[in-house]
């Protein structure tokens, strides 16, 4: 059974428990933060999107910048995001119509209240568009992009299997219906180290540069993900659903966490309390830990434990 790695304390009572785990790899790779279980298979979830990106440059995907961050986002779907999605179809000659990713209300919560489903506006339509144009680019058919047996899925498996340093444990479908591919905590860690290690210029830094430079393209405005890379010199950071996130700082200390519940409120505090165990510096301090509330005020925190 994983330890507990997060305590949620109300009033002085600790009220909830999680578990899971973590898996630390210092600057040259060798292992120094070890929580739980990190050698079995997880389903990364949107943390694959670099991998997914970084496969879809090797194919010949041009985009760059803000667009490229885009392609490997779980973004909010405000409007910005939207008009990123559109560039990228337009570019390729493709309409919102061949977008295959569900409609979806923004995760933004204003936003989410006065804006109608759509496939533009979920999470995933940033990977998808990309998927799409590289399709385009390689004469690939874009009706059947989801199949796992379509080239480009066959392409994007053999680069997690490489970036990771796993085998592909089991294929799913993720929430947007696009193939997934469980690896390990650790070989997670590995696959974002590379990407910060890459010499310039290649797929996969690329990736990097371009989610550092613009960390409210890959998630939001106000998301943890672009306070942590604003703040953290250097920092690539990758949540997904179920308790999921991936990182890597410059020189290559790199990070993996699962919440075995797959709570979304634990982790930012153990990915923080990660990020300190392995001597990051800015770290926010607002990010250590979660406010709990009762009624209108903060009466107690989710905190990480076990570091």
């Amino acid at each position: 059974m994983n330890p507990v790695i997060i305590e949620v304390e109300r009033s002085g009572f600790v009220e909830s428990r999680h578990r899971g785990s973590v898996s630390g790899l210092a600057a040259d790779g060798s292992a120094v933060v070890r929580l739980g279980t990190v050698d079995e298979p997880i389903f990364p979830r949107s943390s694959n999107k670099p991998m997914q990106a970084a496969a879809m440059l090797r194919l010949g995907l041009g985009l760059e910048g803000e667009l490229l961050a885009l392609a490997s986002a779980s973004h909010s779907g405000e409007d910005f995001h939207v008009e990123g999605v559109q560039k990228i179809l337009a570019g390729a000659g493709l309409t919102p119509e061949d977008l295959q990713c569900p409609p979806a209300r923004p995760i933004d919560p204003e936003l989410a209240v006065v804006r109608d489903k759509s496939r533009l506006r979920m999470n995933c339509s940033g990977k998808h568009s990309a998927m799409l144009a590289t399709c385009v680019i390689n004469h690939w058919p874009t009706e059947s992009y989801l199949d796992p047996d379509h080239p480009l899925q066959v392409a994007i498996n053999k680069t997690v299997a490489e970036l990771t340093g796993d085998e592909i444990a089991a294929t799913g479908v993720d929430g947007c219906g696009a193939p997934l591919f469980a690896v390990t905590l650790t070989g997670l860690a590995r696959a974002f180290r590379a990407l910060v290690l890459a010499a310039p210029g290649t797929p996969e830094r690329r990736v990097a540069d371009a989610m550092r430079a613009h960390p409210q393209w890959t998630s939001g405005t106000d998301r943890d993900e672009r306070r942590l890379m604003e703040a953290v010199p250097g920092l690539l950071v990758k949540g997904g659903a179920e308790g999921v996130d991936a990182f890597a700082l410059a020189d290559g200390r790199a990070g993996a966490v699962k919440i075995d519940d797959g709570a979304a409120r634990a982790r930012t505090p153990v990915t923080v309390a990660t990020l300190r165990a392995l001597g990051a510096d800015g770290v926010p301090p607002e990010l250590t830990t979660g406010p709990v509330h009762g009624g209108e005020s903060i009466v107690g925190e989710i905190r990480a434990v076990g570091f």
